[in-house]
């Protein structure tokens, strides 16, 4: 109870404190701090729940199960990344005038707030406040993505908070929908909306407002997730915003969306005794692949080209999880990791050399190998490790996914081989002329950080060779879960 507590105070606090001294010169440092201190919050209840088994606290307001402790280490560790990736460059911005003091303090406050949020998201045990939860990281992360206060990201943070706003309104009418159905099965008193009870009743619940009710939450949270057609907020704010914002939004704040989606497809699924809620799930997540794959061909910014990307990617995992069963769940776990981590370091990546060339335009930046060899081999080895080659992780989760496709749902595969085909000739085309062709770019005046890109890099690495027994067994926990 004492570790999930403190998961949860550290960020709050350092929400608070660097709302103070955000705008300060050692304000960078204080971020990374109070990151560490979530990140190895994070791992000691990480490894109280592989000693112990899950966990609750406060009653049981707060739950930690196979399927949210490995999210909760993964947002915590992209989260210090992050935070370490954005001291040099938010130092850069700040001298390229693009960042006050104002600003400054409150992109640290809000970047803590924003975790805070995306950790109580995954650690409730309530779907109530798991709804206040996302709705309080839209607001957070509206105010991230509005940071530099020009035309075009002030318009990305109202598209994003409009087009969210109405979402999350879906998801706020399908939670009533679910309380209603919980109440009648475990009355007023019986906590009817703690995840823990509902799925101990779950093939008790009405299966005509469970019906109802699934249909507004998916549409709901998959507004957050980025799914065709709810995604238009997602490219603006990615390429509007600070590139430490787009990194953890891609690498984050979508996992959180769908992990919210699978909560409550766990109780769709034992209410109906069907397959209604995953074949929604696939017909959303091959739409999204599909139209997000050819939507790339459109793009000349390298953020707008890789949000689309993570549309692609969100979903693939999307229908991985509609599929349902062992193996396609456990695919899904997979990818949802190795996608976070990979996305993120290309985020790194790009924004040191949209820094460099001062532009995000793909056209305009060129030549990275000659300039700072580190930022362009990260930027490439980035994009083939998302566009699925061997031997990093998105390739292992892609091929299980695709086998187990076409073994299940055969009709499905040809639409998955070619939008993945298009991804990855059209990303390869624009990225290999930023980092091969004649050099337009200079040297930055503060050293990029760069441990972070190879260290992501390194773990998808390692994800596509060797899965750790533990993490594996969560896999495995998980995947049955979600396949009962």
């Amino acid at each position: 109870m004492d570790l999930i507590f403190l998961l949860l105070a550290i960020p709050l606090a350092g929400g608070v404190v660097l709302a103070f001294v955000g705008h300060r010169d050692e304000a960078p440092e204080i971020n990374v701090a109070f990151s560490l201190g979530g990140f190895l919050a994070a791992c000691g209840l990480t490894a109280r729940v592989v000693s112990e088994g899950p966990l609750f606290a406060l009653g049981q307001e707060f739950f930690i199960d196979p399927l949210n402790v490995f999210l909760v280490t993964l947002t915590a560790f992209v989260g210090l990344t992050t935070a370490i990736f954005s001291r040099p460059y938010m130092r850069v911005e700040r001298d390229h005038g693009k960042m006050t003091p104002r600003r400054l303090r409150l992109y640290h406050s809000m970047y803590q707030l924003f975790g805070f949020t995306m950790l109580l998201a995954l650690t409730t045990n309530n779907m109530g406040m798991l709804w206040v939860a996302m709705e309080a990281a839209t607001l957070t992360t509206v105010l991230l993505v509005s940071v530099y206060r020009t035309a075009a990201s002030l318009e990305a943070a109202w598209k994003y908070f409009i087009l969210c706003g109405v979402g999350i309104a879906q998801a706020l009418f399908g939670t009533v929908l679910l309380y209603m159905a919980a109440e009648k099965v475990l009355g007023a008193e019986g906590g009817a909306l703690l995840w823990t009870h509902l799925q101990g009743v779950k093939s008790q619940l009405d299966a005509n407002v469970m019906t109802l009710a699934f249909a507004f939450l998916l549409v709901g949270y998959g507004t957050k997730v980025g799914l065709v057609p709810l995604h238009n907020w997602l490219p603006d704010a990615h390429a509007e915003g600070p590139t430490p914002v787009s990194a953890v939004l891609s690498g984050l704040l979508l996992n959180v969306a769908l992990y919210a989606v699978l909560r409550c497809k766990v109780l769709a699924d034992g209410a109906l005794q069907s397959h209604l809620a995953g074949n929604l799930m696939m017909g959303f997540g091959l739409l999204s692949v599909v139209a997000s794959a050819f939507l790339l061909l459109r793009q000349k910014d390298v953020k707008r080209m890789f949000a689309y990307s993570s549309i692609e990617h969100m979903g693939l995992m999307t229908f991985a999880f509609g599929m349902g069963g062992p193996i396609a769940s456990f695919a899904g776990l997979l990818h949802m990791t190795v996608h976070s981590l990979v996305k993120s370091a290309i985020f790194f990546a790009v924004g040191h050399a949209a820094q460099k060339a001062g532009t995000q335009a793909m056209d305009e930046i060129r030549g990275l190998i000659k300039v700072s060899p580190t930022v362009a081999w990260g930027l490439m080895l980035g994009s083939l490790a998302i566009l699925g080659m061997p031997p990093f992780g998105v390739f292992a989760s892609e091929f299980l996914i695709v086998t187990t496709a076409m073994r299940e749902h055969p009709w499905a595969t040809p639409f998955l081989l070619v939008a993945l085909g298009v991804a990855f000739a059209t990303v390869f085309s624009r990225v290999q002329p930023m980092v091969f062709g004649e050099t337009t770019v200079q040297r930055l005046p503060h050293p990029p950080a760069l441990v972070p890109v190879f260290l992501h890099l390194g773990l998808g690495l390692m994800l596509g060779l060797y899965i750790p027994p533990y993490l594996d067994a969560w896999y495995r926990q998980a995947a049955r879960m979600l396949g009962s």
